[in-house]
């Protein structure tokens, strides 16, 4: 297993893992919540497998990263991005983020640049904000968000198996989701520590990224379903596409939250055109 220590070289510090496959022009991975770096294999293998170097790393408080007390918020997670990328010596990277990962990119790009950076994919990004505010009427009221919380504390267990039905949307008619990919999604959320857990749903859902995404200035791609139960397009890849300057925006018809699982062979055919264009 690989770590990486970020941070201060004392208490403070944090150890990332990372799994890193294949060799080339490399590729980060950022994942959501309550995932790891497991959630990207698919895109992952089949990337590695066209000559790219592929890492994806659990973030702080997940998967089998450190579970600090504190830090569970966007500007740690970028900032450990940041120093991650730069202990690797990583240059020229493309950046994927899915969900909660969009909003950390979104944020390392916004404190520390795109000088390592070559173009930029989110998948289902919980940019520009989620919450719904007197600014932005078209997100989801603070009692969403609100219910999440409480149902973590109550019964995490239960409540990462139930969210598996709207997040892959098993909840609809004709759908055709396995059990054993609700299963992995419960798996990787109960590898995250409860404190992690708790704290990232206010980073996700309250934290504004307007102002990192109009500081874009490499090609990116954005990609969201129009059926996304968990981060809606209206308030999300619908205005993301707006701020960010010369962005690609596609719409998957009927797409859940959980398409880079559900629909990988589509996912995987346009990160590969995008990357190689």
């Amino acid at each position: 297993m690989s770590y990486i220590t970020v941070g201060k070289e004392n208490s403070n510090s944090i150890k990332l893992y990372y799994k890193e496959w294949g060799s080339g022009q490399p590729i980060i991975f950022s994942h959501g919540w309550p995932l790891n770096a497991d959630a990207w294999e698919d895109q992952m293998l089949f990337l590695s497998s066209h000559g790219y170097r592929c890492i994806a790393h659990d973030r702080r408080g997940h998967g089998r990263s450190s579970q600090p007390w504190n830090g569970n918020d966007m500007d740690s997670y970028a900032d450990d991005l940041a120093a991650f990328v730069k202990k690797l010596g990583i240059k020229k990277a493309i950046h994927v983020g899915h969900s909660t990962g969009g909003g950390e990119i979104a944020r390392y790009i916004g404190r520390h640049g795109t000088k390592r950076v070559a173009k930029v994919v989110l998948i289902g990004s919980v940019t520009p904000l989620m919450l719904k505010t007197a600014a932005n009427p078209g997100g989801l009221p603070i009692k969403v968000f609100d219910e999440i919380r409480a149902n973590v504390l109550a019964d995490r267990s239960q409540f990462f198996k139930d969210l598996t039905a709207p997040f892959y949307g098993a909840n609809r008619k004709n759908a055709k989701v396995s059990q054993g990919l609700r299963d992995s999604f419960w798996l990787q959320g109960m590898q995250a520590g409860l404190n992690g857990v708790f704290d990232c749903i206010k980073a996700f859902s309250e934290t504004n990224f307007t102002k990192d995404l109009e500081k874009f200035d490499v090609p990116t791609l954005i990609l969201h379903g129009d059926d996304d139960q968990i981060v809606p397009i209206g308030a999300s890849a619908l205005l993301s596409s707006k701020i960010i300057k010369g962005s690609t925006l596609k719409i998957y018809p009927g797409a859940p939250h959980g398409m880079c699982s559900t629909l990988k062979e589509k996912v995987n055919e346009d990160l590969l055109a995008f990357i190689k264009a």
